[in-house]
């Protein structure tokens, strides 16, 4: 698989991420369900807690990846939910530091919105992956 970002403007590339990503040679494609703060056996956890959210739901979506053989750095779409994007800002460096770990620049949109799936869930990660 070739990646090519695409940054028409460098602004992006600074913050962790690309405007987008040309993938050719590629010869699977993963698309995750949204991964929150989940436990093992389907209950919210970290109420409250905006990054200690966040990094479950980034553990989570890691996991996906992992049992289809993919890490963050197959990421070439990620889609964040939040219930509060001033909070989730305040705790960003958690998922920019675990990206920037893996390498990975995917395109990303940050979406606000009124709820999430259960009560008390602030984040919700929303992934693509190629291999």
């Amino acid at each position: 698989m070739q990646r090519t970002a695409v940054n028409p403007w460098a602004w992006s590339a600074g913050l962790g991420y690309d405007q987008g990503q040309v993938v050719s040679g590629h010869t699977r494609t993963l698309y995750c369900a949204g991964q929150a703060a989940m436990s093992g056996d389907g209950g919210p956890e970290h109420a409250g807690d905006m990054a200690a959210q966040l990094a479950l739901s980034l553990d989570n979506l890691e996991a996906v990846l992992g049992e289809a053989g993919m890490s963050l750095a197959n990421l070439v779409r990620l889609t964040v939910y939040t219930t509060d994007a001033d909070r989730l800002f305040e705790h960003y460096g958690v998922l920019a530091s675990r990206l920037g770990a893996a390498g990975a620049t995917p395109p990303t949109t940050m979406l606000g919105v009124v709820r999430l799936a259960l009560p008390g869930l602030m984040v919700e990660l929303e992934g693509t992956a190629v291999a």
